[in-house]
């Protein structure tokens, strides 16, 4: 009897303890420590981070450091062909599970005559007035208040040091909380993100046993419009193909030669139009090949809660390209793009000159379906039907006076898509984990429209890979006045604290 009753007591203790650890309130204490974490995130913004600023990037690297070594992270600086590679690793269990979380410590350069404050590097805070405009205020304030909606203004604010921050934060609560983690962590973060992860992609091979992992998370990007949390299971890819195309040997007078000298650029247009129907759907034979959106996935991309009218709005265009009906189903095809067309002319000014080369641009956007090199070869093929003599270099004297449609073909297979399938085990582990925490279900977004340069690495290591982006969509990624919200900041340590705390 008295050993039943001691067994009882011990499993109502294991039930006290586990119903404690459920109901820790996250929120409160992140309210808490909230200053705290606004200035570590304004003190690792403030160290520039250009990749081709070495020395500024390795006192990044030393913060960092210094920041994980306190959590008890082993840390390794990885040598690779340009910059190294920062690897942060702790070890639950040697027979648990790993995850790779992926973040990158390089922002973009920045032109600071374009940034509403003195230096893109001196984070700024900013509330919004009635009318709109963001306006400094002391950083004092979130000493004894902090609005949600401000919001921190500096070059990489938002991608990719709120995410780091946020990583870090949930894992100082964990320590702090005494509470362990359930599966092995490995941290990367990379120095060249911003310029194709050069470095990384170098040590794939050389690395590959220290980056060796069961899933792997990578947080980046922004989160939906809707700042609710966000989990996305792939992107696009990306290929590349230039096209010149030729007239007359050197730029002709227009007066003299006009009529007689065939201008190049009105050849371009005629092929680039024979590429689209007036709907916008590409026409290039089997571009398409392959893709077939079933119910299930329609349903799937009709959960995200896009307003098409408003998209159009905000793009101002009165119809979207005829490919799917929404803009989630749009972003299920490859796509073809003209992103710029030149000419020989690149001086000041204009000239009356028939042009002697007009050269386009184009990108090609990949799914799951797609092949970089078969698509590219789908466009070369196309040209060919148009009547074209396809080069990879620029014509003879002798080819110029035989064939009247020359075009001289330059591609790159780039890099492919990736995507996993939402129904993995990680796919629903996370969704779960996610609506747990918050109540209701994560943002599931299929695929989304840009390309993460480490598509090679998930290729490579052959691990499952899912994009958990945290930042505002409005964050001005890339471009002057970037920005974090702070109640972005708040959400993403919870969404950290709880994939942190996943059973796997």
């Amino acid at each position: 009897m008295k050993n039943q009753f001691q067994n009882t007591l011990i499993l109502l203790l294991c039930l006290f303890v586990n119903s404690t650890f459920a109901q820790t309130d996250w929120d409160a204490k992140i309210k808490e420590e909230l200053p705290t974490i606004l200035t570590k995130h304004r003190e690792l913004v403030s160290i520039p981070n250009v990749a081709s600023d070495e020395p500024n990037m390795m006192k990044n690297v030393d913060w960092v450091t210094n920041a994980f070594e306190k959590l008890n992270f082993k840390v390794s600086i990885l040598e690779t062909s340009t910059l190294p590679v920062f690897l942060a690793e702790k070890q639950a269990n040697p027979n648990a599970k790993t995850i790779l979380f992926y973040l990158h410590l390089d922002g973009q350069a920045v032109n600071p005559q374009k940034w509403n404050q003195k230096d893109p590097f001196r984070p700024v805070l900013k509330e919004q007035d009635a009318n709109g405009n963001w306006k400094i205020i002391n950083w004092s304030r979130i000493k004894t208040h902090i609005d949600p909606d401000w919001r921190v203004f500096g070059r990489a604010a938002a991608d990719d040091k709120a995410p780091i921050i946020m990583m870090l934060s949930a894992l100082e609560f964990l320590q702090k909380e005494q509470k362990d983690l359930k599966y092995n962590v490995k941290i990367i973060l990379d120095l060249q993100e911003e310029t194709r992860s050069r470095g990384f992609l170098s040590t794939l091979r050389k690395y590959k046993n220290k980056y060796a992992a069961d899933y792997m998370i990578i947080m980046d990007g922004p989160a939906h419009p809707t700042n609710k949390p966000t989990l996305t299971f792939g992107c696009r890819g990306i290929a590349t193909c230039n096209i010149s195309i030729y007239g007359a040997k050197l730029p002709q007078h227009s007066g003299h030669f006009g009529n007689y000298a065939p201008n190049p650029v009105f050849a371009m247009s005629h092929l680039l139009a024979s590429m689209k129907d007036d709907t916008g759907k590409v026409i290039i034979d089997g571009f398409y090949d392959g893709i077939a959106l079933d119910e299930k996935t329609k349903k799937l991309l009709a959960q995200v809660p896009d307003d098409n009218q408003e998209i159009q709005k905000n793009l101002g265009i009165s119809k979207q390209d005829n490919v799917g009906k929404t803009y989630q189903q749009a972003l299920q095809y490859p796509s073809l793009n003209v992103r710029h067309i030149e000419t020989s002319w690149k001086g000041p000014g204009l000239k009356t000159i028939i042009p002697e080369i007009v050269t386009a641009y184009l990108d090609v956007r990949l799914v799951k379906e797609t092949d970089g090199k078969t698509q590219l070869e789908k466009v070369i093929e196309h040209i060919e039907s148009q009547g074209y003599l396809i080069l990879d270099r620029e014509p003879t004297d002798a080819e110029r006076l035989k064939y009247p449609k020359i075009a001289t073909i330059k591609t790159n297979a780039g890099v492919n898509a990736f995507r996993t399938d939402i129904d993995s085990f990680i796919g629903k582990k996370l969704r779960s984990t996610i609506a747990n925490e918050f109540g209701e279900n994560p943002i599931m977004i299929r695929t989304m429209g840009g390309t993460v340069p480490i598509t090679p690495a998930i290729q490579v290591l052959d691990i499952p890979a899912i994009i958990v982006p945290m930042v505002n969509m409005d964050n001005n990624q890339h471009n002057p006045n970037e920005n974090i919200r702070i109640g972005n900041i708040t959400q993403g340590i919870k969404m950290c604290l709880a994939i942190l705390s996943m059973e796997l």
